[in-house]
Formats: structure tokens, C-alpha cells, sequence
């Protein structure tokens, strides 16, 4: 296959999918191919919700470059380069979910042809490209892998609501079943990337590579926790802490926190699974896991303490807290932790307003079952005020000002003046 008979279909329009679709049809012919037709109708009509493809360039890509979203199987079956970014989610056991991929596995398989490659951005545990999701293309297409059709790997590094590390900045990993078809699949990805690729020896690689960077950050960020808990205990500052210890020129400064998103808090647990399978207990993973998921009800438990130590009365007490999503500057709601924070707190007051600009109240309300306001409240005073997300319509706010006389401010990500504040993490 040529670079330049390259004909790109991206499966999931998603906060991987799309920007990755976009880049790719300032080269080639490019489609985009989602399951959502409501998702769909959006972008083609200019506007990403996600926020991640500025409405401009989505309109330069569709009116310039050709580019369409669409959700009709028909329309993509003359392409000849498969890219799969769909979810890979765990179930309420925390055991990795595949079906999104398997469903995109099938979809492929109905259009696929001979000589056709296709390349997996999903993040897995190292295995799932070639034991679990090729054979449903092999069994619904009826071709045979590395024979008919080839494929690759080449894990997401998308980070939502980053505007400097976009997607053409980012240095890929790619990979490929074969010599020949990694030399492809390298190539293509390096045509629209400014900083190039890391070309792994093998599928497997390039799969285990993706999962322990989340990973890795999960470890790191549990410690931090782990820290923040026991300095808070002793009365001690941790971020002072932190400070002083980064003076030292090998310290890696990392700050504690809530980790949610779809992939710190998700990701590890498909390399747990599979890491048991093998006879492996994965010992720290797991217990960053267990340590990371209690963070919101910590953080709760902390402003009750110190509502408590001001004599204020928990039960029915008015309280705010700032921003749902799980990160600041971006709409992303999955698998946020401050939905932890306002189940704790709901145990001792429905009285509770969730204040955040970026989030979609029905997307949170459907989701996790939370009301949420996009304009704060006029003429509303707080017993307690918690900072959960840094947004920049925050960082200013006169928290104090929202206060009913001697109240409580939390600030969980440690960016408020400390004269206004009550605690930190």
C-alpha cells in the first residue's frame, strides 16, 4: 500500500477520535464514523461539545479538506486504514469492559478488504489487538490476519482540555503486525505529526507502553495522597512540604489529588487484570487504585471536621461546591471524584449547589443523578464553600464573599490564596 492511496476511516468521534480524524484530513481522505447520530448532526454542523477541535478548524476540515462525519457503515467501506478510538471503559467490578472495542471490531469486519490495515488507539492491556479484537474481524469479514489484512497499534495520548499538547504535537508510539506494515503505519502517523513517532518492536509494546504511563502516574499521585493524608493529621502543611522538598534537584514535584478521567482512574485496572491472569499480584497498583478512588470521601469527611471545629451545624447546612467535571478548563465528566465529594456530603445535607461553568447539567444529571448549575446563585450564602475543580471563572471568586458569616473554605486543588482558606489537600 502507497502513503498516498491512504484512505483514513476514524471509528469514535470522541475526545480521542475526533481531533485525531481532524489532523489526519489535512493529508488524506479522511472519515469520521461514530454510533451517536446526534453526536454526528453536531459535527457536522461545525461544533465539537468536547471542546478538544476548535469550531474553525472543524469547519476548515469539512469545507477545505472534505472532511465528514458520519454514522452510515456504507460510507466508510472504501477506505483502507481503520483507526479504532473508541472507549475502553471497566465495569462496576473494575474489570476491563471490551465491548465498544469488540463492536467496532465487527463494524470493521463488515467493510474491511484485502490489504486493508487496521490501527487500534484504545488503550488495552498488552494482548487484546491481536488475541481478542483481530479474530472478530477475522470471524465477520472472513479474511485472515497478516494474510488478507494486517493492523497496528498506536496508543491515544490525547489529554483533555490541554491546548499546548495537542494532537499534532504529540510524540506517537506506533507499532505494526509486521515489519512492513509498521514502516506504514509509522509513516502515516509521522506525515501529520510535528514531533514524530517512537516505532515499538511489536503490537504488545506498544500496548503495555500506553498502559503504565497512566499507570505510573496513579502510583505517583497515590503517594501523594498517601502524604497529604498523614501531614494533614499532624497539622502540617503539604504543599509546604512539597515546596521544601523540591529544592532538591532529583525531587519529581507532584501535588495531591483527585484522580479521575478515563484514563488515570481506569487505565491501570486493565494491567491488574491481566497481571492476575499470569499469576502476578500487582501490589502497589492496587493499592494506589484503592487509595486514589477514596480520595473524594476523604475530602469530604475533611470539611465536615472542620465545619465541626467551628461549631457548625453539618446536618441541612447550605453548602457549594465548585466544578464537577474532573478536570479544569474542559467539559469531561467521566469518572469524576467530585461526585464522591457530593455523595459523602448529600449523607448530611441536601442543601448542596453544584456550581460549574463547563459541565452539561443533563450529561451530570444523567450520569451520576447531580444537579448542576452553569451561573452561581445570586444572593446565596454558604456554610461551607469547596474548591473541586480550577477552573478559570474560579481562581479569582471571592469565596469568602459567598460565605454565611463564619463558614468553612476547602480548597482540594490548592490554588486559593491561603488567607481565604479553611483546609487544603
Amino acid at each position: 500500500m502507497m502513503i498516498s492511496d491512504i484512505n483514513i476511516c476514524v471509528i469514535g468521534l470522541g475526545y480521542v477520535g475526533l481531533p485525531l480524524a481532524r489532523l489526519f484530513s489535512t493529508k488524506y481522505k479522511t472519515i469520521g464514523f461514530d454510533m451517536n447520530q446526534a453526536r454526528v448532526d453536531a459535527l457536522m454542523s461545525g461544533h465539537d461539545a468536547t471542546m478538544e477541535v476548535d469550531d474553525a478548524l472543524l469547519q476548515e476540515a469539512i469545507e477545505k479538506n472534505g472532511f465528514i462525519c458520519t454514522t452510515d457503515i456504507e460510507a466508510i467501506r472504501d477506505c483502507n486504514f481503520y483507526v479504532v478510538a473508541v472507549p475502553t471503559p471497566v465495569d462496576a467490578n473494575n474489570r476491563p469492559d471490551l465491548r465498544p472495542l469488540i463492536g467496532a471490531s465487527e463494524t470493521i469486519g463488515k467493510v474491511i478488504s484485502k490489504g486493508d490495515i487496521v490501527v487500534y488507539e484504545s488503550t488495552v492491556y498488552p494482548g487484546v489487538t491481536e488475541e481478542e479484537c483481530l479474530p472478530v474481524v477475522e470471524r465477520v469479514s472472513g479474511l485472515r490476519f497478516n494474510v488478507d489484512f494486517y493492523a497496528g497499534y498506536s496508543p491515544e495520548r490525547i489529554n483533555p482540555g490541554d491546548k499546548e499538547h495537542t494532537v499534532e504535537k504529540i510524540k506517537k508510539v506506533t507499532s505494526g503486525s509486521t515489519p512492513e506494515i509498521a514502516d506504514i503505519v509509522d509513516a502515516v502517523y509521522n506525515s501529520v505529526l510535528i514531533n514524530g513517532t517512537h516505532k515499538a518492536p511489536s503490537i504488545k509494546v506498544a500496548e503495555a507502553s500506553k498502559i503504565i504511563e497512566n499507570s505510573q502516574r496513579d502510583v505517583n499521585i497515590a503517594f501523594m495522597n498517601e502524604l497529604a493524608k498523614i501531614f494533614n493529621a499532624m497539622g502540617i502543611d503539604t504543599n509546604d512540604v512539597i515546596e521544601a522538598a523540591a529544592s532538591k534537584w532529583n525531587f519529581i514535584k507532584m501535588k495531591p489529588g483527585l484522580v479521575g478521567g478515563h484514563c488515570i482512574s481506569v487505565d491501570p485496572y486493565y494491567l491488574i487484570q491481566k497481571a492476575q491472569v499470569y499469576g502476578v499480584l500487582p501490589r502497589v497498583m492496587s493499592s494506589a487504585r484503592r487509595l486514589n478512588d477514596g480520595m473524594g470521601e476523604y475530602v469530604a469527611n475533611q470539611v465536615i471536621k472542620l465545619m465541626n471545629k467551628k461549631g457548625i451545624l453539618v446536618k441541612d447546612a447550605n453548602i457549594l461546591l465548585l466544578g464537577i467535571t474532573f478536570k479544569e478548563n474542559c467539559p469531561d465528566i467521566r469518572n469524576t471524584k467530585i461526585a464522591d465529594i457530593y455523595t459523602t456530603l448529600y449523607e448530611y445535607s441536601e442543601n448542596i449547589v453544584v456550581y460549574d461553568p463547563w459541565a452539561n447539567p443533563e450529561q451530570v444529571y444523567n450520569e451520576y443523578g447531580i444537579t448542576v448549575v452553569n451561573a452561581l446563585p445570586q444572593n446565596e450564602l454558604y456554610n461551607a464553600v469547596v474548591l473541586c475543580v480550577a477552573h478559570k471563572e474560579f481562581i479569582n471568586l471571592d469565596v469568602r464573599g459567598l460565605l454565611n458569616g463564619s463558614g468553612v473554605v476547602y480548597d482540594v486543588k490548592g490554588v486559593l490564596d491561603r488567607e481565604q482558606i479553611d483546609g487544603r489537600l
